[in-house]
């Protein structure tokens, strides 16, 4: 029997609760599909903080080097904001994925059309709604140097470097073949030097994928096009800051962010986790959602271990849940026919997977 070993990092608040279902859901598909799971569970945020003093504990780094694959759940809350910088979970976090190298930040925007009224906008808007933001993750803003204060002044600054580019736009253009075939690259080519090499690298990509339709847009069009119509994205390919912003404003088309999972992809590894946060005040009352991180299990399965089938069958019992009404509380507005606690919701979707 084929065997994974996963590095499982629960986090925070609501962290242990949603991964718990997604490895519910897991072994009751690897199961099904004839193959094992082997969990090692490590830990990182707020959380190892408190028992290591630090946020990211070197066990951490290197169990999830040596994994298949990262499943992670969320880290951070209120009880740690007062701590240093480097000592918050945040920052733990940011380490982590560069000590990963995981470079590709994937994140699906889907409207599940049981729940098309949830979003804000108009159904005949969000309807249909299927677009992956393809976010450079370890590289610009968020990283470059110089960075500081020097008293009432601040600065950051954006770098990119062209083989930085070069990768981020060669994932995004192998996603598209997968898919609709069409990349909308984000920048400020109007404005911004580092954009403006950005554009050229990634037209100089697009060389490579002919069968690939390839468009660019200013970032603060984008954020507008993604109100008046999302239809019209297949793939958006953006950098760190800009796609941060982007893929939360997409995220939301869906009607609520507990629904939506994520992926950051290196060469070697990928870290597996819903894009919402820790989510403290509801923490430990049994009624977070645990789709989100449900469906990155699924991209899990996918991306990192080649389980196609099993991967299409967890979607599938995605849908079948919300089809037939079940609805966690934060959705529980929309179509319920019977509200369910985190557990239930898990355990109903593993069951349909597993059929």
């Amino acid at each position: 029997m084929k065997t994974y070993n996963i590095a499982l990092i629960k986090g925070d608040g609501i962290g242990p609760e949603i991964v718990d279902e997604a490895t519910k859901v897991l072994d009751a598909i690897a199961s099904s599909e004839g193959f094992d799971i082997q969990y090692n569970e490590l830990l990182m945020g707020g959380c190892a903080y408190d028992i290591t003093g630090d946020p990211l504990p070197k066990e951490t780094i290197d169990t999830s080097i040596n994994s298949d694959a990262v499943l992670f759940g969320a880290i951070g809350g209120e009880r740690w904001d007062s701590l240093p910088r480097e000592k918050r979970p945040e920052s733990g976090l940011l380490r982590f994925r560069k000590e990963l190298g995981v470079y590709a930040n994937l994140r699906p925007a889907v409207v599940y059309d049981e729940l098309i009224n949830a979003s804000s906008l108009k159904p005949e808007v969000v309807k249909g709604v299927d677009l992956m933001v393809v976010r450079e993750l370890i590289g610009g803003i968020y990283f470059g140097e110089p960075k500081g204060r020097e008293g009432d002044r601040a600065y950051n600054t954006m770098v990119y470097t062209r083989d930085e580019v070069v990768r981020i736009a060669h994932t995004a253009f192998k996603i598209a073949m997968e898919r609709g075939k069409r990349v909308c690259s984000i920048d400020k080519a109007n404005v911004l030097d580092v954009s403006q090499m950005w554009r050229e690298t990634v037209e100089d990509v697009a060389k490579e994928y002919p069968e690939v339709t390839l468009s660019h847009m200013y970032v603060d069009n984008a954020a507008m096009q993604l109100i008046r119509d999302p239809k019209q994205f297949d793939v958006m390919l953006t950098g760190n800051i800009f796609g941060d912003i982007l893929s939360d404003e997409a995220s939301m088309l869906s009607g609520s962010i507990g629904l939506l999972p994520s992926a950051s992809v290196g060469a070697k590894i990928g870290v597996y986790e819903p894009i919402h946060g820790s989510a403290p005040d509801i923490a430990g009352q049994g009624i977070a959602n645990p789709i989100a991180t449900i469906a990155s299990a699924s991209m899990m399965l996918r991306f990192a271990l080649g389980e196609v089938n099993a991967a299409d069958r967890v979607d599938a019992a995605i849908k079948q849940a919300l089809s037939e009404g079940y609805r966690t509380q934060d959705i529980a507005d929309y179509g319920a026919k019977e509200v369910c606690s985190t557990s239930e919701m898990g355990s109903i979707i593993a069951n349909y997977a597993a059929k």
